[in-house]
């Protein structure tokens, strides 16, 4: 059971991950917005687009400065890297775009909203929450695939 204690330098690493995906998320619910209230998008044509945008960032970031002690430093480590951790993450967009769908369709968002009392834009509330909901549940989800295999 030595594997499952987390040493210093795995936790730096989690914090790491956490910061660089609460940027990502945040990035991506300001594209989600972007693409659905100004673009007229669909909400899942665009939560894919703004998810693979932040892939893209996520990867640049977590080889820099995440997984620093095993980045990618050539040309073909950083592109089967950047092959890897799109892997991992498209089968992660496939699980929170049903996720978003299901939060969306079943009306739980609703409810949480109707509760809170809010006064925002109603369908665009309702699925930045749902985006929110499905960014937490695939987390833990990416950082294992990212840590053993893109950067393992």
């Amino acid at each position: 059971m030595a594997s499952a204690v987390v040493t210093p330098a795995r936790r730096q690493q989690l914090v790491r991950f956490f910061l660089v995906g609460l940027l990502a998320a945040l990035v991506q619910t300001a594209l989600l917005w972007t693409f659905v209230t100004v673009a007229r998008l669909h909400y899942l044509v665009a939560g894919a687009i703004a998810i693979e945008i932040t892939i893209l960032l996520q990867y640049v970031l977590n080889n820099a400065w995440t997984f620093h002690r095993s980045a990618h430093s050539t040309l073909r480590e950083y592109l089967v890297g950047m092959g890897k951790t799109n892997l991992v993450r498209v089968s992660a967009l496939l699980i929170q775009l049903g996720i978003l769908y299901v939060f969306v369709t079943s009306g739980a968002v609703e409810y949480v909203l109707a509760s809170s009392g809010t006064t925002a834009t109603w369908q665009s509330s309702e699925i930045l929450l749902a985006n929110a909901g499905a960014i937490a549940l695939t987390g833990v989800y990416r950082y294992a695939l990212d840590a053993y295999w893109t950067w393992g």
